[in-house]
């Protein structure tokens, strides 16, 4: 016997979500590419060297032309424009040097954390450059 599930009424929902919902879906696959290529296109113009990622919501800039780790490069932007970005150290040695960055924010959000970063990255531009 069973004493925990799905209430019936969200069994019933899911079921109509995946037969007559595709449109829904297609809809918000092209908002999130549309914020994809926003981002890539921002962080790529300003310095921070990013590829487009073919899958999830996040991105992995560098930011090793602001000549600070990844958690200093975290911490400062939170503090000086308070943008939250994650260290790309957090996942391992071969992060440092990079950033993690969500876009399953909305597209004015984003626009405004670009334009936070960027007027960041001008203030603390340093020597180091990625390698492509």
């Amino acid at each position: 016997y069973a004493i925990m599930s799905a209430p019936t009424l969200s069994q019933y929902a899911a079921i109509v979500a995946l037969r007559e919902c595709d449109q829904e879906v297609q809809k918000m696959v092209d908002e999130y590419n549309r914020r994809r290529r926003m981002l890539v296109d921002g962080f790529n113009r300003i310095g921070l060297t990013c590829f487009n990622p073919d899958g999830a919501f996040y991105m992995f800039p560098c930011i090793r032309s602001t000549g600070m780790t990844s958690e200093e490069f975290c911490e400062t932007l939170l503090q000086e424009e308070k943008v939250a970005v994650v260290p790309g150290n957090a996942f391992g040695e071969s992060g440092e040097g990079f950033v993690r960055v969500s876009y399953a924010y909305s597209l004015k959000h984003l626009q405004e954390a670009l334009v936070r970063i960027e007027r960041f990255v001008q203030r603390h531009q340093g020597e180091n450059q990625c390698e492509q």
